[in-house]
């Protein structure tokens, strides 16, 4: 593969991850050639950069340079000599990812339909929307640092950025930084090429309210890790308020130091669950208000909106560009929204909708119906109050979804796939030997495909 090669494949590589990761990991390393056994060669500013590449971008890299020389087999990331090189070769630093009077202490744009008005509160939400409206009001700390965690489209991103739009209205006193914990690693790296640590350290430490989006994104990045508690432990010591998201619970985060999972856990840990049907109902009733004002003559049939509250059940943001994508439709045919209509143009939301069953709403409903932790149904102990939900849950993972055995086993606190396959078939044998296990099978079957 030539440079010329190279160049194009960069192209397309920033149209598909993204202009800002483009410019933050791909633009800086600089293809050096191919070497025998077919291995693509990479100068990298810093290691850092090679194992951030490596980790997040590798395999979409190989599959594309595969594609353009069938003899690429494997990536090597390697830190050039940069001062031995002449200034017009050296590869220019990475671009912020955001925009910033100050280019140590970036905060991220917020979004403005983001805020507690339009947030829609229902039994799986209220408790993380109580915790973040209390500390949306920059009274004193009372619990820190709040750690809110779910899946995909449960409402994490929306409640942080509102309680950055709080704070910012009723205490304008306060220095709030909100950013992604991507940013917060770019930064630190930034900050050590420049030589800049003592800049980074004392800028980070002067906030009054540390708010950090996505922070499982840092696990297994130990320079991070160990940076982003030394900042924890400062600004907890002079009582600063953190407010934390991630995907999942602090001890259900693979790789996290346990330094890092304890401190997480120290303050309140909330969980947004998977939105229930009269949630998903207020959610699109929310919005069709909405939509009122921008399509007013559209008309929409009675049952619609139930519809797709039952149909689409998994993730809010699918549910509400579900009825984005209707409305618009909609307005360009010049046709009223009926179920027929509805049904032609989400045809292809509601077929993915029907055939998932995520392996994450498996383990929460398991976890209600024997009234146990979820934090207990994945992790180590093998009490058999917790190891036979556990055996139920992977079975209805294996029945229930696509998934691999060693995938589902990784679902499960890294278990082997081996793990899981005796948990199968021991479910299998009591079936037909415990009535109580067989109508617990059958009760948690028809509630997951309801």
């Amino acid at each position: 593969m030539t440079k010329e090669q190279w160049g194009a494949l960069q192209d397309q590589l920033s149209s598909t991850i993204g202009e800002n990761n483009y410019k933050t990991w791909i633009k800086p390393i600089e293809f050096s050639g191919i070497e025998p056994g077919g291995v693509a060669v990479f100068n990298v500013p810093t290691n850092f950069i090679g194992s951030y590449v490596s980790q997040n971008f590798g395999d979409l890299l190989l599959a594309k340079l595969s594609m353009m020389d069938s003899d690429v087999r494997r990536l090597k990331f390697q830190v050039a000599n940069v001062d031995s090189r002449p200034a017009q070769s050296r590869p220019a630093p990475p671009a912020a990812p955001t925009p910033a009077s100050n280019d140590l202490l970036p905060g991220a744009p917020l979004d403005a339909r983001f805020t507690f008005d339009s947030f829609i509160v229902g039994k799986p939400n209220e408790l993380a929307h109580a915790a973040a409206k209390r500390v949306g009001e920059g009274g004193q700390v009372t619990f820190n640092p709040l750690f809110l965690y779910g899946g995909v489209g449960l409402g994490k991103t929306h409640l942080m950025h509102a309680i950055a739009w709080e704070l910012r209205t009723h205490r304008p006193d306060l220095n709030v930084l909100y950013l992604s914990a991507e940013q917060f690693m770019y930064r630190f790296v930034q900050a050590l090429r420049e030589r800049r640590m003592m800049d980074f350290k004392e800028l980070f430490r002067s906030v009054d309210v540390l708010m950090v989006d996505d922070v499982q994104f840092i696990a297994g990045k130990d320079s991070t890790q160990e940076e982003f508690f030394h900042t924890f432990n400062a600004l907890v010591d002079q009582n600063k308020q953190i407010i934390i998201s991630a995907d999942r619970a602090p001890d259900e985060i693979k790789d996290l130091e346990n330094r890092i999972r304890s401190r997480l856990q120290s303050g309140l840990v909330v969980d947004l669950h998977p939105t229930d049907y009269e949630l998903r109902l207020g959610i699109l009733q929310s919005k069709v208000q909405n939509y009122r004002e921008q399509y007013p003559s559209l008309q929409l049939d009675d049952g619609i909106l139930e519809f797709l509250a039952h149909r689409i059940s998994t993730n809010v943001r699918v549910l509400e560009g579900a009825l984005t994508r209707l409305f618009a439709f909609a307005s360009l045919v010049g046709q009223p929204i009926t179920m027929e209509l509805t049904q032609d143009c989400l045809s292809d939301v509601l077929r993915a909708s029907d055939r998932k069953i995520s392996i994450e709403e498996i383990q929460r409903k398991v976890a209600e119906h024997y009234h146990i932790r979820l934090s207990d149904l994945i992790g180590p102990k093998r009490v058999r109050n917790f190891a036979r939900p556990r055996q139920v849950a992977m079975y209805l993972c294996k029945q229930l979804t696509a998934r691999s055995l060693p995938e589902i086993g990784r679902r499960f606190g890294g278990r082997d796939h081996t793990t899981v396959m005796h948990g199968v078939k021991r479910i299998e044998e009591l079936r037909s030997q415990d009535s109580q296990i067989a109508d617990d099978i059958e009760l948690l079957r028809r509630a997951l495909e309801a």
